[in-house]
């Protein structure tokens, strides 16, 4: 392993400092999940690593804020695959956070850490950009906000600056009656990476929101507002070409272990729809086809 320096700030403007200072040669550890392997690999030879789980703004929490969901940088999958009020609010959520490696990596790996890895496969991604997340940045500068549509770049590239950090993310609370829904396609049940992720939210208004994962360089979303694929009533081959033009600037890379390029496209359309059924019975609350 390379050596490198620890870090344990107690504060929020200690951390931006030492980020500050250090640039792309330091390394933040929250959860550990995604780090240890790279520092182990040696995909990974920081000159400093900056420990954050001693800073109090970034303590584990999940609170209702002013019409939000406020999601706390420190908050494990454990906490949010079982907090209440997202099962109820944003199922989708709840289903990526459950499906994040073993009870082992849920209990340390953290919803910021998921998205700053910005890996195209993250579990969380397709339920956040559904939900319009925004992300809580604070730097040198001070604080700002960012859609979480403009947050990812390409693997282990965000849209994070020099020396800022990730403090929360928020979900603003639904103003409608909504369904929503998360799949996977995987090689293996158990620990995988998904080789599709797909998230869908159908709300009573009639607008649909579809965004994947693990097909490109990283994850979309698109918006259908024709009512179509919100009508339970309209039979899936009028529903069928919409989601395909949805689909269609997935480009999965053939270098890829996990499935081929072939593969992914094939299934794209039947995991879309599969989320699209789940998320209009969860609308209805019916029965689920």
């Amino acid at each position: 392993m390379h050596p490198f320096r620890y870090a344990r700030p107690s504060s929020l403007a200690e951390a931006v400092a030492l980020l500050d200072e250090h640039g792309p040669q330091a390394q933040i550890i929250a959860g550990g999940t995604d780090l240890v392997i790279g520092l182990r690999d040696r995909t990974l030879e920081p000159d400093v690593v900056i420990d954050l789980k001693r800073i109090p703004d970034l303590e584990p929490r999940i609170r209702l804020v002013d019409g939000r969901l406020v999601i706390s940088a420190g908050t494990v999958m454990s906490d949010i695959e079982s907090d209440a009020t997202i099962a109820e609010l944003f199922t989708a959520l709840a289903e990526s956070a459950a499906v994040v490696g073993s009870v082992q990596i849920r209990n340390r790996a953290t919803l910021a850490g998921n998205i700053c890895n910005a890996s195209p496969a993250a579990d969380t991604a397709p339920p956040l950009l559904v939900h319009r997340a925004e992300v809580v940045a604070f730097g040198p500068r001070g604080a700002r906000r960012i859609p979480i549509r403009e947050f990812f770049v390409r693997s282990r590239q965000t849209t994070l600056q020099r020396g800022e950090l990730v403090t929360a993310v928020e979900l603003p609370l639904p103003d409608r009656r909504t369904g929503d829904s998360y799949v996977r396609l995987t090689r293996r049940r158990g620990t995988d990476l998904a080789s599709i992720t797909m998230c869908c939210a159908v709300d009573a208004s009639g607008s649909t929101r579809l965004a994947y994962g693990s097909v490109g360089p990283k994850p979309l979303v698109f918006a259908d507002e024709s009512g179509v694929l919100a009508d339970p009533a309209a039979p899936d081959e009028a529903k069928a070409p919409i989601l395909e033009t949805m689909l269609a600037e997935a480009s999965p890379s053939a270098g890829s272990v996990r499935a081929s390029p072939e593969y992914r496209l094939a299934m794209l359309p039947v995991l879309a729809m599969r989320a699209l059924h789940t998320a209009l019975g969860r609308l209805g609350g019916g029965q689920v086809r």
